[in-house]
């Protein structure tokens, strides 16, 4: 069955958190705009389908040609690799699984199978176990497609922030601030905000020490490494603005100054999207799209959950709005596999 409808490979994250639940639960959502095509284990999925009373019936294809726009059959690439499912448990069996689902999907978008991947979260302490060398999905994302200049942007409604650094220790992503780094980064966002749709993006780039170093007396790192990236990019059109104070630049783009703020690290830009992403209730919303890469991937804004894994009770926003972004930069990018 034909559909214009950007077909995205859904990988299931750790087979003992909640990644294969929040897949089951978006999947009502998510049909409306996408064909879903999950990459996993189909028994751990059907053990998801059952703990979420999902409406759906769990159907094994041997490729994404079989996957049908129909909202009642959940179609799964099985790699069958989960001999036991304990959910919350910490096993290297589950790291490698979940590296294979990753492996596969972003083979199928390199060969134009997929239109776009959206990652259920993975464990990093299991990956490490089953011997990855990489911190999370983004390290292995570039390495397999062959890029250097890439980075982390975060999506939670207006907010949008990229970083210059992510998983490393605070002192060695201090070093990482350079003019090189920071410039690349700028570029890759403005390009980024393009396929999200914005003509004309409007990129704040926040300082590194408190109050972008207050004219050296807080450090000169904001005049000698950061100062020169935003004056090189506006050279080459990007409308950039920076250093600015970190403690105002993620207001102003909150209420609209700013498309993106290019972070320094991880926290700097992390917290100020999960303090808009989190709610009273449990819920969690947010996406986290990694940009610069041949191929389009997002992911949930959260982790496996291990604590509530195996009940259904996982809210799903975030992998709804990661598989909305995911189409969305399909349809941009005009290549749509129907």
């Amino acid at each position: 069955m034909s559909s214009s409808k950007p077909l995205v490979a859904v990988t299931m994250g750790d087979p003992a958190g909640v990644g294969s639940e929040v897949a089951a639960k978006a999947y009502p959502s998510v049909t409306e705009f996408a064909r879903i095509v999950v990459v996993g284990d189909a028994d751990a999925m059907r053990a998801a389908a059952a703990a979420c009373d999902a409406a759906f019936d769990v159907r094994v294809v041997e490729s994404t040609d079989e996957v049908e726009d129909d909202p009642t059959t959940f179609a799964v690439l099985d790699c069958d690799n989960v001999d036991e499912l304990v959910p919350g448990e910490l096993r290297a069996a589950y790291g490698e699984a979940s590296l294979e689902y990753v492996e596969r999907a972003i083979d199928l978008a390199v060969a134009g199978e997929v239109d776009a991947i959206a990652t259920a979260p993975i464990n990093k302490q299991a990956t490490r176990m089953a011997g990855s060398e990489h911190a999370g999905h983004t390290g292995l994302l570039a390495e397999r497609t062959g890029v250097e200049n890439y980075s982390m942007m975060l999506i939670e409604d207006d907010l949008r922030v990229t970083h210059v650094s992510t998983h490393v220790p605070l002192r060695e992503a201090c070093d990482l601030v350079t003019t090189g780094n920071v410039l690349d980064t700028i570029r890759v966002t403005d390009g980024a905000l393009r396929e999200l749709g914005l003509e004309s993006p409007r990129v704040a780039v926040a300082g590194l020490n408190p109050h972008a170093g207050d004219g050296g007396l807080l450090g000169d790192e904001d005049a000698e490494e950061i100062a020169p990236a935003v004056e090189h990019s506006r050279e080459e059109g990007v409308d950039a603005d920076g250093p600015l104070s970190p403690d105002t630049a993620y207001v102003r783009a909150a209420r609209g100054e700013f498309d993106c703020v290019v972070s320094m690290y991880h926290d700097q830009g992390h917290i100020p999207l999960k303090m808009l992403g989190f709610d009273e209730a449990g819920g969690v919303s947010g996406v986290n799209m990694t940009i610069g890469l041949p191929i389009i991937r997002t992911s949930v804004d959260h982790g496996t959950a291990f604590d509530i894994a195996g009940e259904g009770i996982a809210s799903e926003t975030s992998m709804v709005d990661a598989i909305r972004v995911a189409a969305d930069v399909a349809e941009s990018r005009g290549k749509t596999k129907s």
